[in-house]
């Protein structure tokens, strides 16, 4: 038998010590270490000998000059979702691994079962379930009314014999639901740990690269939103995808953390609807589902997302504060950068929210991550505190520097070029960003100080 050994690995940041130790060097997070134990032999497979060939970027073993590495791009092909592909980057790469996080009810399982069984009728798939039943799964393919012929199902938890099974079966795509119920049966821990949950992942991966397999991950998050299981386990796959929608809302956007083979923070948006998961090939019009009567506080605004605009609505309350500290609250956007942009606009703008509290959230469950919202969110504070209403018919982006001024955001006429293609008719940009031709019907004001925004009110 095989001499066990074991280590210490955080949690945190997956660095691996010999012995315990209260603080993790690397990070400087406390008591994250935890007991990793291993043995000699870990599982795997012999590198594919025939059939498709192997991933060269992770198995090549032989020492090449740089340039003479072939630079012909991997094939991609798709995941019968354009929303999904535009997230990974184009589509689905051979032999990558690609982790699916979200909430329960998210609906990861539902998204990854319409793909498999779609993909399932051009290409082999495999649909690995540690979490139901073969008939339950079955039962939701039926209610989904999803073409169920092509795809091979297995229920196991076992790694080593689902790597068998891929052996033998030789799927082009390998789907694992979910990573948290998968075990090795040398690793004496129980599964969903840090020991299991990684070399699990570890085998797994290797095999996809070995035999330029899809592999398709799905992870659960903790309270905090991150992923759980080892902070290693992010650093092994090569696209990280987190699917966010709450249950009181009939919306999903997949946004991605990570990609090898595309760029970060792409947005793709979903609706739940009563046959699965449907792509929103235009999402500012869902985002834009405002009232005929206009309020104070509400403003349209104009974000970036991966390589698209998107129009959406953010909304500001201001009012009287009962406290001595007056709350400041922000759904959608950092509430940080809130209470600047209230110091910026008190000392450039002249107006003072000290006494007020301020309540900003934006429409439809979005989370804008960019500074292009700056100078709306103010405007739309301004419009709540001075209770008058904005026009319907304006949109406004811009980033507001600490002494005032009004910095350009990137491709700025694309975004005044989609608000022209939804009707509306004025927009407040930064100078840099302003066109030297206006699309028609468009009426761009160009401004430089947070004063002059406000005038232009």
């Amino acid at each position: 038998m095989a001499k066990a050994k074991s280590a210490f690995v955080c949690t945190e940041c997956g660095a691996e010590y010999s012995k315990w130790q209260g603080q993790c060097s690397s990070c400087r997070e406390w008591n994250t270490l935890t007991e990793v134990r291993l043995s000699t032999s870990r599982a795997g497979v012999a590198p594919a000998t025939g059939g498709r060939s192997g991933y060269a970027g992770a198995v090549s073993r032989e020492v090449i000059d740089l340039a003479a590495v072939d630079l012909s791009e991997v094939p991609r092909f798709s995941s019968t979702f354009g929303e999904f592909d535009r997230v990974l980057g184009g589509g689905l790469v051979p032999g990558s691994a690609v982790l699916l996080g979200g909430n329960p009810g998210a609906g990861k399982s539902t998204l990854l079962l319409q793909v498999a069984c779609k993909l399932a009728q051009q290409r082999s798939a495999l649909y690995v379930t540690g979490e139901e039943s073969l008939s339950q799964v079955a039962m939701r393919a039926h209610r989904l009314q999803l073409p169920t012929q092509g795809l091979k199902m297995l229920a196991e938890t076992s790694v080593e014999t689902i790597l068998g099974v891929a052996e033998r079966e030789r799927p082009q795509v390998l789907i694992i639901d979910s990573i948290q119920t998968m075990h090795l049966e040398d690793i004496g821990s129980a599964p969903g740990g840090v020991a299991q949950v990684r070399e699990s992942a570890s085998a797994l991966t290797r095999f996809a690269k070995q035999t330029n397999t899809v592999l398709l991950l799905v992870g659960h998050v903790t309270k905090d939103g991150t992923l759980a299981g080892p902070k290693v386990l992010e650093h092994m796959i090569d696209a990280s995808l987190l699917l966010e929608g709450g249950a009181d809302s009939r919306f999903r956007t997949l946004r991605g953390q990570k990609n090898r083979f595309g760029a970060v923070n792409e947005l793709g948006v979903f609706a739940m609807l009563e046959h699965g998961m449907k792509e929103v090939k235009n999402p500012s019009a869902i985002f834009l589902s405002r009232t005929e009567e206009q309020a104070p506080g509400s403003l349209v605004m104009v974000v970036w997302e991966g390589t698209r605009p998107i129009l959406v609505e953010v909304q500001a309350l201001v009012d009287e504060s009962a406290l001595g500290n007056p709350r400041r609250v922000a759904v959608g956007l950092d509430p940080n950068r809130l209470a600047m942009l209230l110091a910026v606009l008190h000392r450039h703008g002249g107006l003072f929210t000290g006494d007020q509290d301020v309540f900003l959230n934006v429409v439809g469950g979005v989370k804008v991550l960019e500074t292009s919202a700056d100078l709306a969110v103010l405007l739309a504070v301004v419009s709540s505190l001075q209770n008058r209403s904005l026009p319907r018919e304006l949109v406004v982006f811009g980033e507001v520097g600490l002494s005032g001024e009004i910095r350009p955001v990137p491709s700025g006429q694309e975004r005044i070029v989609e608000a022209a293609k939804h009707g509306f008719t004025r927009a407040i940009v930064p100078r840099a960003n302003a066109p030297k031709s206006s699309p028609t019907g468009m009426q761009v004001i160009a401004v430089d100080k947070l004063a002059e925004a406000l005038e232009a009110l």
